[in-house]
């Protein structure tokens, strides 16, 4: 599957209901990450990463060929270390639109395509799926 065949698929999915178990491991078996809001304060990753990042009101999130980036080398997120090793990261950078449609949408320089999800016919995120694959060029 490719990442724009998996946004098709998505495209339309009403908030709640935006992925299947089956479609989430179907996206993790091809390499694709699905990326969309979740709640007031929640960046999802399914498919070949499985987490989450609390993000309220925004938030950027740090990701290598591991996934989401934690910080390994020191408990300080503020730490030298933990910078420089941040500084090596691709990012999504999650918007929060307060005001209008939608609530949340993505930046990023990762190669992705979008979706669209909607709560009671209103737009409520527009998601990207984007390949594993381009994560692995990060210099570790």
């Amino acid at each position: 599957m490719k990442k724009e065949q998996l946004a098709e698929l998505l495209a339309g999915r009403e908030y709640g209901n935006e992925i299947t178990r089956a479609e989430a491991a179907l996206a993790e078996e091809a390499g694709l990450v699905v990326v969309y809001g979740y709640s007031d304060d929640n960046m999802a990753f399914v498919g070949a990463i499985r987490d989450e990042m609390g993000c309220w009101n925004g938030g950027t999130a740090f990701l290598d060929e591991a996934g989401l980036f934690r910080g390994l080398l020191c408990e300080d997120e503020d730490c030298p270390y933990a910078e420089k090793e941040r500084s090596k990261c691709k990012t999504v950078r999650a918007v929060w639109h307060n005001e209008g449609e939608p609530c949340w949408t993505y930046e990023t320089e990762i190669p992705h395509v979008t979706f669209n999800i909607y709560e009671d016919s209103e737009l409520w995120c527009v998601g990207i799926v984007f390949e594993m694959a381009d994560l692995r060029g990060v210099d570790l």
